[in-house]
C-alpha cells in the first residue's frame, strides 16, 4: 500500500479520528471516516466515556498506549486548552492484601518507565481531603495508595471534534449521519464501503466502529470476539466543598481516583463527582434493542450508547461512595446512566487484518486510556506492516475457534467485567468455561490427580497428586525452600518431585496443547525457506529449529520444522497467528505461481504428543518399540516414523526439560493406548507422569525461550540469543535485509539468565531488575530451579551488565540480589541431552 492508497475509516470516535490523524501525519492523502451519527455527537462510547486515564496495566504493550495517549491529547489543545488534565492517579487499599497488590503494580510501572510511588494514608487524605479518615464499613480504613503523577483525565469528545478539525485541514473528508450498509470486495480484497449514502471505494478499510465491530465483522465473514456490556455512571449534585474550586471544561484539580476494593472509581466534574461502578452485575447489551435516536436529536442525554439507569443496580454503590467520600452523604444522585462499551474474552483490544479479506482491519474493543496507542500502531502496521509496539496480546486472530463463538465470548467477557478489579494472580485460571480442550490423556491425568490449568482453552496438568508420595523419598538436595505466599499460589512442591524424577529416570509430558500445523505440497518447501531464518532445505527426517521474522528483523514467532517428507512438514508453533500468518502466505504464494502451490492445515486437534523424557527413556521405549532409536538409529533433532505397541508414531528427537527422550506423535484416536502402554512399560524405572510446574522449571534451567514472554517482535534474533537460529549464509527469507544489519549493530538491550542470591526468593515475570541503583530492565521468566537449587530468572538488560554482575530485582516493594549468570545453567555441553 501507498500513500495515495484509498482509506475509509468506520467510526468517528476517539480511535477512528485518532487512526485518521496517524496516518495524515505520515502523507496518507486519501482518507474518508464514516460516521453513522453526527459528527459533533456520534453516539458510541467516546460521546459518554468519563476519560480516566490510568497508566498501569500488567501488559507493557497497553500501558505503552496509554502513556502515548496521556502525551498526545497533552499536546492537543486550542486556544491555550489541551485534551488532557493530568491531575494524576491515586488507588487506594483498604485491605492489606490490596496494599501488597499496589506494591505489586507499582513494580509493573517501574518495568514499563512509568512514575509511580506507594503513599501512606496520610499523604492519600493530604493529596484527596474528601478521603474518610476514619473506620469504613466492615472494619476497613484506607491503608495506602498507589500514585501515578502522570494519569489524569481526557476530554474525548473535545480531542474528537480537534482531531476532525486538524485532520480535515490535512485532507480527511468526514461523512456524518452515513449508515455502512456492507463492505464491498472482489478476487478477495476489500473495494469499497456500502453505505446508505452510495459506495465508496477504497483498498483500505478499517473498522473502528466500537461495540458495533461484532455486526461489521459478520459482514465480511470475520468473527471479531467482543462482547457489548453497560457499565454505570454516575454524577452527584454539586459539594459544597468543591464550590468554586474546579472550572470547567476540565472541571478536576484532585487526581482521579480508584477505589478498587468496591470495584468504583471517582472524578470530579466542576463541583460535583462522578462515580464510575463496576460492582454491578453484568448487563450484556442486545443490539436490537439499543435507542433508535435519529441525527437532529442526538444529545448529551439522548444517545444510542446511553441507556436508562437502573438505580437499584447502583444503590450499593452509591452507599460505599458516601462510607469512602463523606461529602456525599449531602448530595443526591443527579445523573446517571447505562452507558455501552466492549469487553473481549481476554479484556485486551482487537487489533489487525482479517486473514481472509485483504485490506480490511480492525481496531476495536479500545478504551478511551489506550486509544491514541492503538491508532499510532495501526497506522505504523498499515503504512509500514508492522507497528513499532508488540502486539501478541492484542493480535484480531490470537483466539481459537472456539474462543470466538457467541457463547464463549459471552461468558468470559462477563466474567472479565465481574473480575476487572480482583486482585489476578498471574496464574489465576478461570473457573469457568473449562473442559473445552482435553487431550485423549484426560481421564488417566484426572485419575492421577492432576491439577489443571487453562491456556488457549486447553487443560493442562500442571502437577499429579499421584505423585505427593515421592515427596517423602525425594533427596535433601532436591527440596525446594519455602515460598512466600504469592509465589506459593498456583504451585505445588510435588513439582520438584517430578523434576527430579525427570532428571533421574524418567517423565512423561503432555504436548497435546502445543499448536501443531501440516503445510504440503510442491511449494511447502518455498514456503518455509522464505519465511524461516532456518535451512529447511534438508532430506526427509530432518528438524529444524528456526524463527519467523517481521521484515525489519524483529521475532514473529519461533517454531519448529519437522520434514517428514519431499513434500510434507509439520510445524510446532505458538499461536492461531501463526497458523493465519502462514495460510495467508500460502494463499498468496499459490496465486502468484499455481505449480508452487502449498497447503496449511491446523491438525492440533486430530493429534496429540507425549514428551518422555529422563536418562532411562530410552529402556521404557525399548520395551515396546523394535525401531531402532539409539543415537545411530535417531539421532538429536531428527525424526523418523516408528511403531509403539502398534501404534504409528512419528517420533522427533527433542526435549525441552534438557533431557534423552523424544516428542511422540500420533492421531487422537491412538492417544490413550499409547499414554497407557508408555506408563506401563514405565513402571519397573519409575515413571511418572509430570506437569507444566516441573517443565517451566527445567525449561528456564536449560535456558529455552518461550516465545511472547522471553522475546517478541521488539527483539531480534542476536540480542535474544538466538543468533544460532539463523542459517549461516541464508539469504531471500523476510527480516534477511534488516538483520544482516542488526548483527553488525551492538544492541541495547541483551536477554540475560540471572540466578537469585539467596536461593529462596522466586519472582513470577515482569518485576524490575535494577543495575547500580537504577531501574534498567524486567524480569522476563521466572522459575524455581530444582536442579541447580535456587530461583532463575530470564530478563532484559543493558547489553553493558556482563556475566558475574550483581543486580537487584524489585519484588513487591523489597529489592532481591541477583547475579548474572552463565547458560545454559544444567548440562552447558549437552551430553545429558543428546544421550
Amino acid at each position: 500500500m501507498s500513500a495515495s492508497s484509498r482509506v475509509v475509516i468506520i467510526g468517528a470516535g476517539i480511535v477512528g479520528t485518532n487512526l485518521a490523524d496517524e496516518l495524515a501525519s505520515r502523507g496518507w492523502n486519501n482518507i474518508t471516516v464514516v460516521e453513522q451519527g453526527p459528527l459533533e455527537l456520534a453516539g458510541g462510547s467516546t460521546s459518554h466515556a468519563p476519560g480516566l486515564v490510568f497508566q498501569n496495566n500488567p501488559s507493557r504493550t497497553m500501558t505503552e498506549f496509554a502513556t502515548y495517549t496521556v502525551n498526545k491529547l497533552l499536546a492537543l489543545g486550542k486556544d491555550g486548552e489541551s485534551c488532557f488534565n493530568q491531575v494524576g492517579g491515586l488507588e487506594l487499599a483498604t485491605t492489606p492484601e490490596r496494599l501488597a497488590d499496589l506494591k505489586r503494580k507499582m513494580g509493573l510501572m517501574t518495568s514499563w518507565g512509568v512514575e509511580s510511588r506507594i503513599i501512606d494514608a496520610d499523604e492519600c487524605e493530604k493529596i484527596y481531603p474528601l478521603l474518610n479518615s476514619g473506620k469504613l464499613s466492615g472494619g476497613r480504613e484506607v491503608l495506602g495508595g498507589l500514585l501515578i503523577p502522570t494519569d489524569g483525565i481526557a476530554l474525548a469528545a473535545r480531542a474528537v471534534q480537534l482531531l476532525i478539525e486538524r485532520t480535515r485541514g490535512r485532507g480527511v473528508t468526514y461523512r456524518g449521519s452515513t449508515t455502512v450498509t456492507g463492505i464491498a470486495q472482489e478476487g478477495g480484497k476489500v473495494t469499497g464501503v456500502e453505505t446508505s449514502a452510495g459506495v465508496i471505494p477504497a483498498d483500505i478499510v478499517v473498522s473502528c466502529a466500537g461495540f458495533w465491530g461484532r455486526e461489521l465483522g459478520r459482514m465480511v465473514g470475520l468473527e471479531v470476539p467482543l462482547l457489548p456490556l453497560a457499565h454505570q455512571y454516575a454524577v452527584s449534585t454539586p459539594l459544597a466543598e468543591l464550590e468554586g474550586v474546579n472550572e470547567l471544561p476540565k472541571g478536576a484539580s484532585k487526581p482521579i481516583l480508584r477505589y478498587q476494593d468496591k470495584d468504583l472509581y471517582y472524578r470530579e466534574w466542576g463541583d460535583r463527582i462522578g462515580i464510575g461502578s463496576y460492582a454491578h452485575r453484568p448487563m450484556p447489551v442486545d443490539m436490537s434493542a439499543l435507542p433508535k435516536v435519529p441525527a437532529g436529536e442526538m444529545s448529551d442525554h439522548r444517545m444510542p450508547s446511553r441507556l436508562d439507569f437502573t438505580l437499584e443496580d447502583f444503590l450499593p454503590a452509591w452507599e460505599d461512595s458516601q462510607d469512602l467520600l463523606p461529602a456525599l452523604r449531602s448530595t443526591e444522585i443527579q445523573d446517571g446512566f447505562n452507558g455501552i462499551f466492549s469487553f473481549t474474552p481476554d479484556g485486551g483490544p482487537l487489533m489487525g487484518e482479517a486473514p481472509d479479506l485483504e485490506g480490511f482491519f480492525v481496531a476495536e474493543a479500545v478504551w478511551v486510556t489506550h486509544s491514541a496507542g492503538v491508532a499510532k500502531a495501526m497506522a505504523e502496521l498499515i503504512v509500514d506492516g508492522r507497528p513499532q509496539t508488540d502486539l501478541h496480546g492484542c493480535e484480531l486472530t490470537r483466539f481459537e475457534k472456539v474462543q470466538t463463538s457467541d457463547a464463549y465470548v459471552s461468558e468470559t467477557s462477563q466474567q472479565n467485567f465481574v473480575e476487572i478489579y480482583d486482585v489476578m494472580h498471574p496464574l489465576q485460571p478461570r473457573e469457568s468455561p473449562r473442559d473445552l480442550r482435553v487431550s485423549p490423556f484426560n481421564v488417566r491425568q484426572k485419575e492421577l490427580g492432576a491439577f489443571f490449568l487453562e491456556s488457549a482453552a486447553w487443560e493442562r496438568p500442571h502437577w499429579f497428586e499421584a505423585n505427593r508420595g515421592l515427596l517423602a523419598e525425594l533427596p535433601e538436595e532436591w527440596r525446594a525452600p519455602e515460598r512466600e505466599e504469592w509465589a506459593n499460589m498456583f504451585h505445588s512442591p510435588i513439582s520438584a518431585a517430578e523434576a527430579w524424577k525427570t532428571r533421574t529416570a524418567v517423565g512423561l509430558y503432555d504436548m497435546t496443547p502445543l499448536k501443531r500445523l501440516s503445510v504440503t505440497g510442491p511449494g511447502a518447501q518455498a514456503l518455509l525457506h522464505r519465511l524461516s531464518t532456518g535451512n529447511i532445505a534438508k532430506k526427509p527426517g530432518a528438524v529444524t529449529y528456526c524463527l519467523l521474522l517481521e521484515h525489519d528483523g524483529g521475532i514473529r514467532s519461533d517454531v519448529t520444522v519437522a520434514r517428514l517428507a519431499e513434500e510434507e512438514f509439520q510445524l510446532g508453533v505458538n499461536s492461531n497467528v501463526d497458523f493465519d500468518y502462514l495460510r495467508v502466505e500460502a494463499r498468496r504464494q499459490s496465486a502468484a505461481d499455481p505449480a508452487q502451490w502449498a497447503h496449511v492445515t491446523d491438525i492440533t486437534g486430530s493429534t496429540c504428543c507425549i514428551g518422555l523424557w529422563g536418562p532411562l527413556a530410552r529402556e521404557v521405549i525399548g520395551k515396546v518399540s523394535e525401531d531402532d532409536l539409539t543415537n545411530d538409529g535417531l539421532k538429536y533433532f531428527r525424526t523418523k516414523q516408528i511403531s509403539v505397541a502398534g501404534i504409528p508414531v512419528t517420533a522427533m528427537r527433542l526435549s525441552y526439560v534438557g533431557e534423552l527422550g523424544w516428542e511422540l506423535y500420533t492421531t487422537a484416536e491412538y492417544g490413550l493406548k499409547l499414554w497407557d502402554v508408555l506408563f506401563e512399560a514405565g513402571r519397573e524405572h519409575g515413571i511418572i507422569a509430570a506437569g507444566r510446574g516441573a517443565f517451566n522449571s527445567m525449561r528456564l534451567e536449560k535456558g529455552y525461550r518461550l516465545w511472547g514472554t522471553d522475546m517478541n517482535s521488539e527483539h531480534h534474533p542476536y540480542q535474544a540469543g538466538l543468533g544460532f537460529s539463523v542459517a549461516k549464509d541464508k539469504t531471500g527469507f523476510v527480516g534477511a535485509e534488516a538483520l544482516a544489519g542488526l548483527k553488525e549493530q551492538p544492541a541495547a538491550k541483551t536477554l540475560r539468565c540471572l540466578t537469585v542470591d539467596d536461593g529462596t526468593s522466586v519472582v513470577l515475570g515482569k518485576e524490575p531488575v535494577y543495575v547500580a541503583g537504577e531501574a534498567a530492565g524486567y524480569v522476563t521468566s521466572a522459575a524455581y530451579g530444582y536442579t541447580v537449587r535456587k530461583p532463575i530468572a530470564y530478563a532484559w538488560l543493558p547489553s553493558a551488565v556482563e556475566i558475574g554482575d550483581s543486580v537487584e530485582i524489585e519484588y513487591f516493594g523489597r529489592r532481591v540480589a541477583a547475579t548474572v549468570s552463565a547458560e545454559p545453567l544444567v548440562d552447558p555441553g549437552m551430553e545429558r541431552l543428546r544421550g
